[in-house]
């Protein structure tokens, strides 16, 4: 695809028959996933449940077909079509590769399948009157089919030879007994919850309504008991214990995303020489911290017994996220980025849930659910080091995924409703989080060497990733290191644990979820770094570009081109960008 100017016009355009066609499917995805659309903020959806059945798999599936059959009749009228017809086949085209492949069928691990997805809704869903409980009761109620229809969906799959691997199994079966546990299920403690009190009062409404959230909770937690039972009775004996998913189905998921094909050993290789770069850069930043001859792990240790940059518990940590996070916002607006006002107000949170991981959800299509951050913190953990975590403000923050999504949500003068709400691609989102990270570094944000030395922490965190996840899944030789020269000199589990064990410094419950995640979702983790590449290659040749026809590079103007495209595959950000 080629295309050329900047993609957002300084004034409103009129939307097109393109746009229609995007509009429209957006529509129909909503109708179709219910969840999705409560993803997206779009109002009128959130009573409603997603069909997780085989039958719901395939209309999905019709869709897609008919939305690039549409597609395939209309000509673009300027580059925002361009890039739109362009992100949608490439999008579109994908969801339907992996729906033959039966990908959707089979989703399986520990972090990103309906295991958890069917309880993460609810942390998005709105909670602020008597009507949003009401959808709230709606959906819990409508939950036990969508189990149902998920656990068909699995036992198809399985029919088919495609099952997870005995680890995600193993620990699907452990969050499902949790969110079953009638003490502590996440189902029980928000019905009973502050944000209901707040909401429901003592009137015969309410206290019927009260009524039903506590009969969709129950539902909920005997929904997820009978996930429990059929992971561990049914699947489980039908699992295989290799985690590797072989060459092929890696390939389409790296794709997936990445929204761009990538030569998988050249990328490995380079995962290798990246991780030795940052531990060299590492090393250096090390001496300033803990004086000449200090190791990383002398500064570490110097870093984290210093109590001015240790945060103790999670109010603590809350706090010290809000403040990190409006300074960043209020330092970088109007000198290195124009944000837009609705975009200034991002949200720190805890999350409810404990599994270690931290992210971002973005703002409703009209902006009143904002952007929120989230930090789930493993009962395990009750002190936070603010030298490892300000880079991951940044990341999650601004001129992190906060800005990228903000932005792209806000520009619906130009962008249609796919583009700014609907398009989410890992390679291109998290990239640019990864990029941010390291730009803050080069605007002087981290000069404070604990600051950088956290930044270069989660980089080495990031470059590992790319080396074990492409390392496993297609078999590859490891280093003689990490025991790759002996008798079974590929990649496994247990070689990667030692790995990321050497190169990850965190809990080591952190480390045993993220281990579990790069087996269990192939092809994500690396789409971090790569992206991170593939957007800094982009803004290298944009540069080279410029200086080539004797003008000034002007990188405030490149990052709001980029960030006005919305979420693309990075194929198609290259060549919007050309």
């Amino acid at each position: 695809m080629s295309t050329s100017g900047t993609d957002l016009p300084h004034a409103p355009r009129t939307p097109s028959a393109v746009d229609a066609v995007a509009d429209a499917y957006v529509l129909r995805t909503a109708e179709l996933d219910p969840l999705e659309a409560t993803s997206m903020g779009l109002a009128g959806y959130d009573h409603l449940m997603t069909d997780l059945s085989p039958a719901g798999h395939e209309e999905r599936a019709e869709a897609d077909r008919a939305v690039l059959a549409e597609l395939d009749g209309l000509d673009p009228v300027d580059d925002v079509d361009r890039v739109t017809l362009a992100a949608m086949r490439e999008r579109v085209g994908l969801a339907l590769e992996l729906h033959e492949a039966g990908e959707p069928l089979a989703s399986l691990n520990n972090i990103a399948s309906p295991v958890q997805g069917l309880r993460d809704v609810f942390d998005i869903m709105p909670t602020g009157t008597v009507e949003a409980w009401e959808n709230v009761a709606a959906r819990l109620g409508a939950l036990p089919d969508a189990v149902e229809g998920y656990m068909a969906s699995l036992s198809q799959a399985a029919k088919r030879g495609n099952v997870a691997a005995i680890r995600q199994v193993t620990e699907g079966v452990r969050q499902a007994r949790e969110l079953a546990d009638p003490s502590s299920s996440f189902f029980t403690t928000f019905v009973q919850g502050p944000e209901a009190s707040a909401v429901l009062d003592d009137s015969a409404a309410c206290q019927l309504l009260r009524g039903e959230l506590e009969r969709g909770a129950h539902a909920a937690r005997a929904a997820y008991d009978r996930l429990a039972d059929f992971l561990g009775t049914e699947l489980a004996p039908r699992a295989p214990q290799a985690d590797a998913v072989g060459r092929e189905r890696y390939a389409l998921l790296s794709r997936t995303f990445l929204g761009a094909e990538v030569d998988l050993d050249e990328t490995y290789a380079w995962g290798l020489e990246e991780l030795a770069r940052v531990v060299a850069e590492q090393e250096e930043v090390a001496r300033q911290v803990a004086g000449p001859g200090a190791s990383v792990e002398d500064a570490v240790a110097a870093l984290d017994a210093d109590p001015a940059r240790t945060l103790h518990g999670k109010d603590a940590l809350k706090a010290w996220m809000q403040e990190t996070s409006d300074a960043a916002v209020a330092a970088l607006d109007g000198v290195h980025f124009d944000v837009p006002t609705p975009v200034l107000a991002l949200e720190c949170l805890i999350a409810p849930t404990e599994t270690g991981g931290i992210y971002y959800t973005p703002p409703s299509d009209d902006f009143s659910r904002p952007g929120r951050m989230w930090w789930s913190v493993p009962p395990d953990v009750t002190e936070f080091n603010t030298w490892r975590e300000k880079t991951t403000v940044y990341h999650e923050g601004v001129p992190g995924h906060h800005l990228q999504c903000g932005q792209a949500v806000y520009a619906r003068e130009t962008l249609n409703t796919w583009r700014r709400l609907a398009c989410w691609v890992s390679g291109h989102g998290e990239g640019w989080a990864l990029y941010a990270e390291r730009l803050m570094a080069d605007l002087g944000f981290l000069d404070d060497p604990g600051d950088r030395l956290g930044m270069l922490d989660a980089q080495r965190l990031r470059a590992a990733r790319v080396v074990v996840d492409i390392g496993v899944h297609l078999g590859l030789e490891a280093p003689a290191q990490w025991r790759g020269g002996a008798s079974d000199p590929r990649w496994d589990a247990d070689k990667a644990w030692d790995f990321l064990r050497a190169n990850v410094n965190m809990p080591e419950s952190f480390v045993r979820f993220e281990l579990t995640r790069y087996l269990g979702w192939p092809g994500q983790a690396p789409s971090y770094k790569v992206g991170q590449r593939l957007w800094e290659q982009t803004r290298d040749g944009a540069r080279a570009a410029a200086l080539a026809r004797g003008e000034d590079f002007d990188i405030k103007a490149f990052h709001a081109r980029a960030l006005n495209l919305g979420s693309v595959g990075l194929e198609v950000l290259q060549g919007a960008l050309r």
